[in-house]
């Protein structure tokens, strides 16, 4: 059951809106209600704490704050290779955060973007590539130690998760939806991630699901609710690219786009992160406070940082937040890689 406190608040402004707009007393109260049934009704509670505390905050170094390489440590090696995640083990992660997609046949594989003329020798959308076509790809062809790795193959879903639980890395799967297929793609994920928690079940001790869409771990939840999980959020992502630049060219674009973000990041603050039950959330780095971890800390959420880049930015992670971060390097300062 919901308790009385944030949650008296949030109805009752919602009531007091609700009468200001309609001026129906009678109308507000109803709508209130609805909500409040609904969020009861629908809600997941959290996995159990011991569980979400050996996924988040597992054996590390630098004094218990647990370091994540992003995309398996994009800089240090080709990003979501295999060889990406024995070289983070190597250089001291306790995790690495893996980015799930499919190929046209339907098999879950690494790769962070929609095609992959970015990091391989080929192009074209991953959703139109065969598996035995991605086979076929060097997936260190772009990368800046690409003499040092050689030939890098894309890895399938298993492949990666067996090598993660071989080095006992904690895994953060991150969850997109495909443009062309949002829908599907939504449900293939979860059925997909629950067939492998179910073959590993390590993994619900040593792996979350993270995903910018609710859905994607409203779904996750609904598919398996002893898996442990977490939004993934950057304030202002609708209205501006990870760089800072608007999304939209005009004035109306971005006011719309603007009050958009203010709806969303109260969502996730007030509503998102209770519906879905998650253990943690993932925020960029330049949202994040002692204040703001504490505002968490209240609600029995984890926050976890993204991207920490810099030898400044992890000494105040891990020695005044003192939580857990994302990195796209373990070894040296470096740029973020959008």
């Amino acid at each position: 059951m919901l308790q009385l406190g944030d949650e008296g608040l949030y109805f009752s402004a919602v009531f007091l809106l609700v009468m200001l707009a309609t001026r129906s007393a009678a109308g507000a109260s109803l709508l209130t209600a609805f909500l409040y049934v609904f969020m009861v009704m629908f809600r997941f509670p959290p996995v159990p704490t011991d569980q979400a505390s050996r996924v988040l905050r597992p054996g590390a170094p630098s004094g218990g704050v647990p370091l994540v390489a992003r995309r398996g440590g994009c800089h240090d090696a080709p990003e979501n290779t295999l060889a990406a995640i024995r070289e983070a083990s190597r250089n001291g992660a306790s995790g690495v955060e893996l980015d799930l997609s499919f190929t046209a046949d339907g098999v879950p594989i690494l790769m962070h973007d929609e095609t992959v003329d970015r990091t391989t020798n080929g192009s074209g959308p991953v959703s139109k590539l065969h598996l035995v076509q991605l086979k076929r790809l060097d997936a260190a062809a772009r990368h800046r130690l690409k003499d040092k790795f050689s030939v890098e193959r894309v890895p399938t879903l298993q492949e990666a998760v067996q090598e993660c639980i071989k080095h006992q890395l904690t895994i953060f799967f991150d969850v997109k939806g495909q443009p062309d297929k949002e829908c599907f793609s939504l449900f293939q994920a979860a059925l997909v991630l629950h067939e492998m928690y179910k073959k590993f079940p390590i993994l619900y001790n040593s792996s979350i699901v993270s995903s910018f869409e609710p859905k994607v771990i409203y779904k996750m939840r609904q598919t398996d609710s002893n898996v442990v999980t977490a939004l993934t959020h950057r304030p202002w992502r609708l209205s501006h690219f990870d760089d800072g630049t608007p999304r939209s060219l005009s004035t109306w674009g971005q006011l719309w786009t603007g009050i958009l973000d203010i709806l969303l990041d109260w969502a996730h603050h007030h509503i998102l992160w209770k519906l879905c039950g998650v253990s943690a959330i993932l925020v960029q780095k330049d949202f994040i406070s002692l204040d703001y971890v504490q505002f968490w800390a209240e609600r029995g959420v984890e926050v976890v940082g993204w991207t920490i880049n810099t030898a400044v930015e992890k000494d105040y992670y891990q020695n005044l937040l003192k939580i857990g971060y994302i990195t796209d390097s373990l070894l040296e300062d470096c740029e973020s890689h959008y």
